[in-house]
């Protein structure tokens, strides 16, 4: 009886501690691996698929520094994000903006951990993806910005126009308890970026050419090169953002490429419609207009939602890109605004459609029996859409002040920004 009643003693002392073992998050080796996996593939999509696709589709005389506007954008905003704009996004805060508490990742430690993965690991994660919104604006406005306006408008964008809305929505903003659902960056990254696009096109103006034919694109062959590359890398930025290897993360994989697939079969269906000729340009943005789509739905929709979203996303993207560029006349240069403005609004407000809970217990969207779910979507998707407008037409002044304008003389516009402006060609092609 004595022995008894000392092993429960004992039992009682050691089970809270053996509990509390077993409820403490600790890393996961496997999670670790593919987040660093994850991790490098984001990091492919800036520097070398988006710089791809936006290079090929820009003039002869102006592509290397397309390429460039790309490159220098993941530079710049990898030092921004590491400096304060992960604080501000991630850091404890308040509803409107994150505190000051892990500037330059202080209080930090290499062994801390966010969820199964070290924190310094989501750092950087998250820091990929802040370095490609960036990069997206550029489309809107290359071959007649200045290079120096930029690189100063790339760190300040992230850091007052990304950062925030990135608190609101994933660092316990105001719209992290809204109930809005976004997997991986519909309302942040794409709406954020299409818009900022087209407010610096309208403030930037038209090019020279625009209107008149212009030049025709460099390479196609990049461009499609280009968007291969942004498929293969959204992988990791879809399914990555499950923060493990896990179910969520599989669906995120599977659904992701099926949006993509029939977004790119969408666009040159309608493409062939109207236009009689199906073109290896149409389906290659129909591809990425079904990834923008389907980015902020991956973690809630099942493969029959992706269809859908998909099919939808390569719409949206042609009468964007194509019809209603056309009819307002706005010189958004690579479609940064319909692909990545318009088709993210449709993915967001999507997600609050098809949202099942049988992939995710706590998204329920419209055809499930909440219908309520859009209204929510709607709300981010119009705080987003006013927020990124204004503060980017801020950012814009103050960029312009620094580097004495924005746009580049009309002599180097007419020249071509790759040997006029940087003294160097994309190809240097000598025949006898």
């Amino acid at each position: 009886m004595h022995r008894k009643i000392l092993l429960s003693l004992a039992f009682g002392l050691v089970a809270p501690a053996l509990l509390a073992q077993e409820t403490a998050p600790s890393l996961s080796a496997g999670d670790t691996a593919w987040m660093l996996m994850a991790t490098a593939l984001v990091m492919l999509m800036t520097p070398a698929g988006l710089a791809l696709f936006y290079g090929g589709l820009s003039n002869s005389k102006s592509a290397l520094n397309t390429v460039g506007m790309s490159y220098i954008s993941f530079c710049v905003a990898s030092v921004a994000w590491v400096l304060v704009g992960y604080s501000l996004a991630f850091g404890t805060g308040n509803a409107w903006i994150g505190a000051w508490d892990t500037w330059m990742l202080e209080n930090i430690k290499i062994n801390d951990l966010q969820g199964t993965i070290p924190t310094l690991l989501f750092v950087v994660f998250q820091g990929t993806f802040a370095a490609i919104a960036v990069a997206i604006v550029s489309g809107a406005v290359v071959e007649r910005v200045k290079f120096s306006f930029w690189a100063v408008f790339s760190f300040l964008w992230v850091l007052l126009v990304y950062s925030p809305i990135t608190h609101w929505v994933w660092g316990g903003g105001i719209l992290s308890g809204s109930g809005e659902l976004d997997f991986a960056g519909g309302t942040v990254i794409h709406i954020n970026a299409g818009v900022a696009g087209l407010v610096l096109a309208i403030l930037l103006g038209k090019r020279k050419n625009f209107g008149n034919g212009g030049e025709k694109p460099l390479s196609l062959k990049l461009t499609v090169l280009g968007s291969a590359l942004l498929w293969f890398g959204w992988f990791g930025f879809n399914a990555g953002s499950a923060l493990g290897a896990n179910a969520t993360a599989a669906n995120a994989m599977l659904v992701t490429n099926v949006a993509a697939s029939v977004g790119g079969l969408a666009w040159i269906l309608i493409e062939w419609a109207y236009r009689k000729k199906p073109s290896l340009l149409g389906v290659s943005s129909g591809v990425v207009s079904g990834l923008v789509g389907i980015t902020p739905a991956c973690g809630f929709v099942s493969v029959s939602g992706a269809l859908a979203i998909g099919f939808v996303s390569g719409l949206v993207g042609y009468f964007g890109a194509v019809k209603l560029k056309s009819l307002l006349k706005y010189d958004d240069t690579l479609d940064a605004f319909g692909i990545h403005g318009l088709v993210g609004i449709w993915g967001s407000l999507a997600t609050g459609i098809f949202a099942n809970p049988a992939i995710n217990p706590n998204a329920v969207g419209l055809l499930y029996g909440n219908p309520s779910q859009v209204a929510v979507q709607l709300i981010a998707v119009l705080v987003t859409l006013a927020y990124s407008a204004l503060a980017t037409l801020v950012v814009y002044f103050i960029s312009a002040l620094i580097t004495r304008g924005a746009r580049v003389e009309e002599s180097l516009e007419r020249a071509g920004l790759d040997e006029a402006y940087h003294g160097e060609r994309g190809f240097n092609i000598h025949t006898s």
